[in-house]
């Protein structure tokens, strides 16, 4: 198996020879060998039946090959089945394959002899292969990490496993190791002679790679422009030697990295002046100055649960050039009045907010943001407790342009409050709100009469705005 390693037992005696020739070239190009017989010991078998009749009482069928150890896709078995429409075959049999065409991309040579064979057969196809894949991820992998995934048994990747990936694929842009909890610094190094293309890398929980591991990632991947260190331990140092080796670097999550500090984003911001989006949530020795000075190409800040200084935004806002920030879940106690450096006019262009559970915040914050931030579409206020008329009146008369608001268990919604935002929100398309024990069921009804255009929710949700990855510098917006 090419994915894994498990044998399979093919060999090349077994292979249909009545086709070599114009049918058995185009068979090749496509990637295809077929073969009289196999070892069915070593694929799981999943049926796929078509009921197209051949004859009589019979249809074509067709099982899908699995290789046994990590269910990669081999390639198909075909023959003639009895019927499972309707019609009875008389003569009917146990299922026989009459041919099985195996995925040359699904394979790898087992022994010399096989490879010397293997290699003559589709040695062309198998260099066009490797040079144009693009993108490669381990069945380890994951996108969204959570408990499940965490759970989920993964095969043991090590150095030996990846020097012969790289090897192999020596023009990837996209690699995936998320979830390869075994992989050691070491294994790294192979990035500098084989990885010097890569422009992503997902090192998502990698427990064992430390700033060694970061800094060998720096010397072989220069053209680096997106990396994700999702619960990596990394320190200041790490990201450090990152910046310094890696300047095209536009998109970096370190949520949950729990060793880095201001220091370390410092290094970050100066040194990667491409700067677009930065994962920092969970990072509770983050107090938000690391980032004074950034480049106004940073439009993207995800900052939940950091232990945030006033100072600290004031920083991340000194861009110029945020289009979206989430300060959820602030857990300092001294931002009553904190958040209106937002906005003092660095944060003129902030498009989405997140402030979900800052219950402190106050409405001398909130109208601040309200007035110095006109082009805000989405505001999440959820458990914003200390909202109150005048600061429900001031983005009512001053959010022109919001689309969605959530304001879910907001203790101090009233009727004046929601009144508010329904005469002055005139795009206002979507308002997520439930559990508001000040809002009777005539003032919800008046809202859904004079704004019928306007869709109430009663969901909470818990994350807004783009994905970290997907974030796109735009000037002219």
């Amino acid at each position: 198996c090419g994915s894994c390693g498990y044998p399979l037992n093919l060999t090349s005696s077994n292979r249909i020879a009545t086709s070599i020739g114009s049918e058995y070239r185009k068979s090749v190009e496509k990637g295809l060998i077929s073969f009289l017989s196999v070892d069915l010991s070593r694929f799981t078998q999943v049926d796929e039946v078509h009921c197209f009749p051949v004859s009589w009482g019979r249809h074509r069928s067709k099982t899908k090959l699995l290789c046994r150890k990590c269910g990669v896709h081999i390639g198909y078995g075909y023959g003639d089945a009895p019927a499972l429409c309707g019609f009875d075959s008389p003569d009917s049999s146990s299922a026989a394959f009459r041919k099985f065409t195996i995925k040359i991309r699904a394979l790898q040579p087992s022994d010399e002899t096989d490879r010397e064979s293997f290699g003559l057969t589709c040695h062309r196809w198998l260099n066009i292969q490797n040079l144009n894949r693009r993108s490669l991820q381990f069945p380890c992998s994951f996108g969204i990490v959570g408990h499940s995934s965490l759970s989920q048994s993964c095969p043991d990747i090590n150095s030996f496993h990846l020097y012969r990936i790289l090897a192999r694929f020596q023009h990837l842009e996209y690699l995936s190791l998320s979830g390869c909890v075994e992989i050691l610094d070491s294994a790294l190094s192979y990035l500098k002679p084989y990885g010097s293309k890569l422009q992503t890398l997902c090192l998502d929980c990698c427990f064992k790679i430390s700033d060694y591991g970061i800094s060998l990632v720096g010397d072989g991947c220069p053209f680096l422009s997106t990396i994700s260190l999702y619960r990596c331990s990394i320190t200041d140092t790490g990201l450090e030697a990152l910046a310094n080796a890696c300047l095209a670097l536009r998109h970096v999550n370190l949520a949950y990295c729990p060793c880095i500090s201001d220091s370390g984003l410092r290094a970050l911001s100066q040194g990667c002046r491409e700067l677009q989006a930065v994962k920092i949530s969970n990072c509770r020795g983050v107090s938000g100055v690391g980032l004074r000075g950034c480049s106004s190409t940073l439009v993207y800040i995800d900052a939940e649960c950091c232990n945030l200084e006033p100072e600290g935004i004031m920083s991340i806002v000194s861009g110029g050039g945020l289009k979206f920030l989430n300060i959820a879940g602030l857990s300092c106690s001294n931002f009553r009045n904190g958040l209106e450096a937002i906005g003092n006019g660095f944060a003129a262009r902030l498009k989405i907010l997140n402030l979900r559970m800052c219950r402190s915040v106050t409405d001398a914050s909130i109208v601040a943001i309200a007035k110095g931030c006109p082009q805000l579409q989405e505001w999440n206020l959820a458990l914003c407790h200390e909202v109150r008329v005048l600061g429900w009146a001031s983005i009512g008369s001053n959010c022109h342009n919001l689309k969605k608001l959530h304001v879910n268990r907001c203790r101090n919604l009233c009727h004046q409050g929601l009144q508010a935002v329904r005469d002055g929100c005139k795009e206002l398309s979507v308002l997520y709100m439930s559990r508001n024990s000040r809002i009777s069921d005539t003032a919800l009804e008046l809202f859904k009469l004079y704004r019928c255009n306007v869709e109430i929710k009663a969901e909470e949700v818990m994350s807004i705005g783009p994905n970290w990855d997907s974030i796109d510098y735009d000037e002219s917006t």
